[in-house]
């Protein structure tokens, strides 16, 4: 039974993959260097690592919701991106119920997306549709 206030099993990732950055790049048609190329990243002054694409960073909170609550159906993910995720990055998505429907069919989480030693990348809130199996 789900309740007020409840933690979300945390969703991690030990080492975000440049490799797999490259992978979304082209599989979104992206040709944005920071996902592709150290020296692009240092050239704008954000580092010396390829940069994560933004929705990859929400699908690891999506991947720990769908974990949290099998079989639900999100309805709404509204998300504030607050820093960059480079490769090699440790990452953790977490979450709290924040509300809960009268019938029990609906909740809403806070989510976040954690990098290791540096704090929040991404902090999202969620509505799900519970027991919506498609």
């Amino acid at each position: 039974m789900i309740s007020l206030g409840d933690a979300l099993p945390a969703w991690r990732i030990e080492a975000v993959s440049p490799e797999n950055m490259r992978r979304l790049a082209e599989t979104l048609r992206d040709p944005n260097p920071i996902h592709l190329d150290p020296a692009a990243v240092a050239k704008l002054g954000l580092g010396d690592r390829v940069i994560n694409q933004g929705p990859a960073n929400l699908a690891y909170i999506i991947n720990m919701l769908h974990a949290a609550f099998p079989g639900a159906q999100l309805l709404q993910l509204d998300a504030r991106f607050l820093a960059n995720v480079f490769g090699g990055d440790a990452v953790e998505a977490g979450g709290r119920v924040t509300a809960i429907a009268d019938d029990g069919t609906r909740i809403s989480c806070d989510t976040w997306l954690n990098v290791d030693g540096r704090g929040p990348a991404v902090s999202a809130q969620a509505q799900l549709l519970l027991g919506a199996s498609k």
